[in-house]
Parts: C-alpha cells; structure tokens; sequence
C-alpha cells in the first residue's frame, strides 16, 4: 500500500475525530433545550473540550512519548470510544462535561500522533500536501458529520449521534490496526525543553498567529446554529444545508492551501487567506435575510478558514524540523486555547451584546492574526540577516 493511500486512512478516521469535536457547534441549541441550560452555558461545552485537549494533550504526548506509533492510534480510540459512551448512557449536563473532557484528550493524542505519522511517512516536497490531506478529514467532518449530525438530532435525538460515532470508532480501530505500519515512538522531551522553544522570538510568535486566527475563527464558528437560526431567520432545512455548504467550501480551502503552500509559499497563503477570511465575516453580518447571499458568504469563510490550517502547520513545522513533535503538540494547544477563548468571549458577546456582532469581534481577531504573520516574517528575515552577517564575520 502506497504512503499516501495509508494517509488517506488516518484521513478517514480523522473525519470520525473530527465530528465529535465539532458536532456540538452544530446542535448547540438542541442539546442546550434538551438539558435544560442556556444557548451560551452549552456553548462552553467547546470551552470545556478545548482546554482539555490544550493542558492534556502535551502531558499525555509526554508520557507515551515511547510508546510505538500504530499502538497509540489504537489505545487514543479506545478511550474515545469510552468517551462516546458515557454521553449516550449517562444523563445530565455534568456527565456531558466530562465526555468532553475524555473525548478531548483522546482526540488530541490521536490527532498530534497521525499528524507525525504522516509528515513521516510522505516525501519532504509532499510534507504540506501529506498534511493538507488530514486536515481534509477534519473538513470533511463539517462537510458531512455536522450537517448530517444536524440532520439526525432533528429526526431522532442528539445523543444518537454520540452512539454512532461510538461504533464507527470500533472500526476506525479496525482500519488503524491493518493500514497503518508500527514505527518508534521518540525519545521523551521534557516538559522545560519543550517550553524552551516558546522562549524562541519567532516560534512565540508564529503560536501567536494559530491563537488569534483560531480565536477569531471561534468567536463565530461556536454560536453558527443559533446565528443563522435567530439573526438570519433560517429553517431547519436551511441550517442543514449552510452547514452542508459550509463543509464542502472548508475541504476546498484546505486542499488550496496545501497546493498553495507548496506553490507560493507560506506568507502569500497565510496572509491572503486571513484577510480574505475577515471581510468574509464582516460581510456575513451585513448580509440580508435570503439564503442565496448567505450560503455563498458562508462558503467564503469556511474556505478561506481552512486554507489557513495546512499552511500554517507546515510554517510550525519548517521554524522547528528537529522538533516537529513538539511543535505539532505545541500547536494543538494553543489552537484549543483559542477555541476556548473564542468560546469563551462569544459567549460574553451573546449574553451581554448580541448574536449579531460575534462575526465582527471574529473578524477582528483573524486581522490580529494577519498582522502578526506579517511581524513573524519581518523577525524571521531580521534572523536570517544576522546570521548571514556572522558568517561573513
């Protein structure tokens, strides 16, 4: 079997991964209605998800640093199998958290772990494209998780959703187990090492530009059901079916952005992309009530979005090659970070301002992030300027 088709498996299951991390944007008021809280106390379900994965994920990397790499896919699904089941088998807003929480810690080890499977396993020019193509399974958990998830908790009942993500995850484990190849695990880093890199100028700063981007990205992204349900006045049908768009324009954009990558480099992509992803937000909030302005608004985001994500990755991992591990797991967090801090503020904005103005604070976060692009690369050039002057010394 060819490396990329072994790729396009952990693609597969990252699609799985990806849905139950993303599915509860999608279902926000339903499940809010049906435990009996607020749209914005559900919302932090994200917040909750989000930190667990940010604090969790670089301890449990840390301490299965040795484990071999296809066993710790298998044992990362395993307990996200566990996590599925106590949201369809135990009741209450508290047993929901803490689902979450062990769906968040399985999901980043899981995640961190295929990401260093594949920049592994391909070529070093195919290393943004390798990567592009897992994101791919993230975006194809928007394109048909979300909207298809939508779908169900509207026929049937929400935590339907969280069981048949729970057998699928059976055989996810199934595919990992005959697809992917053993490899070593690495040597452990610790916890003073791996922080050591944050002290690096240009790799502080290049983290900066995940958390406003992703900050911004969250602010809207988390209240998307209710905005397009209460703002635009939109139907059930039509929620589904923006979220359907949604998913297809994010599986565009990011592919792009693999193929930019690899074509015009990272500063044209990142920067094009962020600013494009803020005047489509503005524009989101500006637009009318037809679903004919919507969708094509909603498309524009989602692939603008996206096409971020490979980009910036193979950016993290190019400032850092000797610690692509750490820099993946250090990346990871501070994109959960930013969900929660997205989360978080949208929260704020809908209790005390309105659903309307989260696409602006959101647009206004992702021009942040194209700023500090524009910061990273004038400190990567000053870097490269003064070593060129110690050689020439």
């Amino acid at each position: 079997m060819s490396y990329t088709l072994k790729i396009y498996m952990l693609a597969i299951v990252s699609f799985l991964v990806g849905t139950s991390e993303f599915i509860i944007a999608g279902i926000l008021d339903k499940v809010a209605a049906d435990i009996g809280v607020s749209v914005s106390a559900a919302g932090q379900l994200i917040t909750v998800f989000s930190l667990a994965y940010a604090f969790g994920t670089p301890i449990l990397m840390a301490v299965t640093s040795r484990l071999e790499r296809r066993k710790l896919l298998l044992y990362s699904l395993g307990v996200f199998v566990i996590g599925n089941a106590i949201a369809v088998a135990l009741p209450g807003f508290q047993f929901l958290i803490g689902s979450r929480i062990i769906l968040a810690l399985s999901t980043g080890v899981f995640v961190v772990t295929a990401l260093t499977v594949a920049s592994k396993m391909a070529p070093p020019e195919k290393q943004g494209s390798a990567i592009a193509t897992l994101v791919m399974g993230f975006s194809t958990a928007l394109i048909v998780g979300v909207p298809l998830g939508r779908v169900v908790a509207s026929v049937y009942d929400w935590k339907t959703i969280f069981g048949g993500i729970g057998v699928l995850g059976l055989f996810a484990m199934l595919v990992i187990y005959f697809t992917i190849p053993q490899s070593d695990g690495e040597k452990p880093v610790p916890f003073r090492e791996q922080l050591a890199l944050l002290k690096e100028p240009k790799i502080a700063v290049a983290l900066s530009i995940t958390f406003f981007w992703i900050a911004g990205y969250s602010i809207a992204y988390t209240y998307i059901s209710p905005f397009l349900l209460t703002v635009k006045g939109m139907s059930e049908q039509e929620i589904s079916a923006g979220l359907f768009a949604f998913g297809i324009a994010s599986l565009i954009g990011s592919k792009f952005g693999g193929y930019s990558t690899d074509k015009w480099g990272v500063p044209r992509t990142l920067i094009g992309g962020m600013l494009l992803h803020a005047v489509a937000l503005i524009l989101l909030s500006l637009a009318g009530h037809s679903s004919v302005v919507v969708f094509p608004l909603l498309m524009l985001w989602a692939f603008s979005a996206w096409s971020s994500g490979p980009t910036q990755q193979y950016n993290l991992i190019s400032l850092a090659p000797s610690a692509t591990g750490i820099m993946l797991s250090l990346n990871s967090s501070v994109l959960q970070l930013a969900m929660a801090a997205g989360a978080g503020i949208g929260g704020i904005v809908v209790e005390q301002a309105s659903l309307t103005s989260i696409s602006w604070i959101g647009a206004a976060g992702v021009t942040v992030a194209a700023g500090t692009v524009v910061a990273s690369l004038g400190l990567s050039r000053s870097r490269r300027k003064m070593e060129a002057r110690l050689n020439q010394g």
